[in-house]
């Protein structure tokens, strides 16, 4: 399998390659020159396998030959080593439950996977890899555990100040090692502009390796796509006309779901749910992709005001916006209409949601008043303790911490403050060669 950058102004690549580099050199990110489907038998006897021979057959195309298919398969394993269960809320929507690994949240699974490739293909290399990545909440804590402890790897988070939950925080500034966060006097979309100018520095480039690790990557965002296989091995007998609604904030998430769907994966339609960061439901209203500064709002992992996968996701449609929004459908939703949601989940069905959850919830309410013979699968993406005081406040229970929350309560927060591209530059310069 080869890898091109979407610019169109690299020369291809291997996976291998692509997942040590992060971005091709011309900046663009990388996509893979072919998808080529499963048999139809896969998807019809899908609820024989096991999640890891699930994985295991969609996944190994894109890494062909770079990794041998014994080692492939046991860092599959060691990836999935918890459930994805779906709860049926009714008999029109469930929730895939994407929150029982060791950050509780989905991206711990791109997380592991990437850090056990980086892992394999760096474990003969003298010189160190620096994974640099901006989180704007649970991708630094899914991160950081990923990659803790990992020879020859150094991880570098950006976070921005006072905009990620408590909990999200402690999980990215407690762990030590070979993990080290960066506090950022400013919005996501800063610390992602800091990730990306550092990737176009060549001081920084020609005296370090520099790997990012959010779903730009594409060892963190393939992936993604094996959720949409289990939800299916779990629903197909009992739904026809699946849809699935998810919360998106970069939208890596989602294109991971459209790459399941190429691959023959039988989804009826794609709903992204937005918070007030609704670049990408303006765009399919308008035809016009304007992005702009990020929203601070409860949902704070979807604070993007310019999400980067949204370019691959165009590539999948040939760049025809017709054919994406034969696909693809789009809602946005204020914070009011976000904890009423939260509300209306506990009070019906005694679930209990997170933010982001609750907005992926009213994208599939959104989209089944028009498309009422389907059913929706709404993304929950994060536990819903993750966000305790605004879960706790709206639904006006007390929510017991799982042990992976509390087990970094009481741990010391480290973080070095920083508010500017040159002190991120100082900091990386200073600490190649230790």
């Amino acid at each position: 399998m080869k890898y091109y950058s979407i610019h169109r102004k690299a020369p291809d690549t291997n996976f291998a390659t692509a997942v040590i580099k992060g971005l091709a050199p011309d900046r663009g990110l990388y996509f893979p020159e072919q998808i080529e489907p499963l048999p139809k038998s896969f998807f019809d006897n899908i609820d024989r396998l096991s999640d890891t021979e699930i994985a295991f057959k969609s996944i190994r195309q894109f890494v062909s030959s770079d990794i041998p298919e014994h080692i492939l398969k046991t860092i599959i394993e060691d990836t999935l080593s918890f459930d994805f269960p779906v709860v049926q809320l009714d008999k029109h929507i469930s929730t895939l439950e994407l929150f029982h690994g060791p950050t509780m949240a989905f991206k711990d699974v791109g997380a592991r996977f990437m850090a056990r490739c980086l892992g394999y293909f760096n474990a003969d290399n003298q010189k160190d890899v620096t994974v640099l990545v901006a989180t704007s909440g649970d991708t630094g804590g899914a991160v950081a555990n990923g990659f803790l402890g990992v020879k020859g790897v150094n991880v570098v988070i950006l976070y921005p100040s006072g905009k990620v939950s408590d909990i999200q925080e402690k999980q990215l500034t407690t762990l030590g090692q070979n993990i080290t966060a960066l506090e950022v006097d400013g919005v996501f979309d800063d610390c992602q502009d800091m990730v990306k100018q550092a990737f176009l520095d060549d001081n920084i480039t020609s005296q370090m390796q520099l790997t990012s690790a959010n779903s730009i990557n594409v060892a963190r965002w393939l992936p993604q796509l094996f959720y949409f296989m289990f939800a299916y091995k779990q629903l197909y007998k009992k739904h026809d006309s699946i849809v699935f609604s998810i919360p998106s904030g970069n939208f890596g998430n989602i294109c991971a779901g459209m790459v399941a769907q190429q691959l023959g994966l039988p989804v009826h339609h794609f709903i992204a749910a937005n918070n007030a960061n609704n670049i990408v439901t303006e765009y399919l209203e308008t035809q016009q992709y304007q992005p702009k500064p990020s929203v601070q709002t409860i949902s704070n992992a979807m604070d993007v005001g310019n999400p980067s996968n949204f370019i691959r996701i165009q590539e999948i449609y040939g760049n025809d916006f017709n054919r994406l929004k034969n696909n693809l459908s789009s809602f946005s939703y204020s914070d009011s209409q976000t904890k009423a949601a939260m509300r209306e989940l506990y009070d019906k069905y005694n679930y209990i949601a997170d933010p982001h959850g609750a907005v992926g919830y009213l994208g599939c309410k959104g989209f089944l008043k028009q498309n009422p013979n389907t059913h929706g699968v709404f993304l929950e993406t994060a536990h819903p303790t993750k966000f305790l005081n605004v879960v706790e406040d709206v639904i006006d229970t007390k929510v017991e911490l799982p042990l992976q929350i509390q087990s970094v309560m009481d741990k010391e927060k480290v973080a070095l403050k920083i508010s500017s591209y040159e002190e991120l530059k100082s900091y990386l310069l200073g600490t190649k060669g230790h």
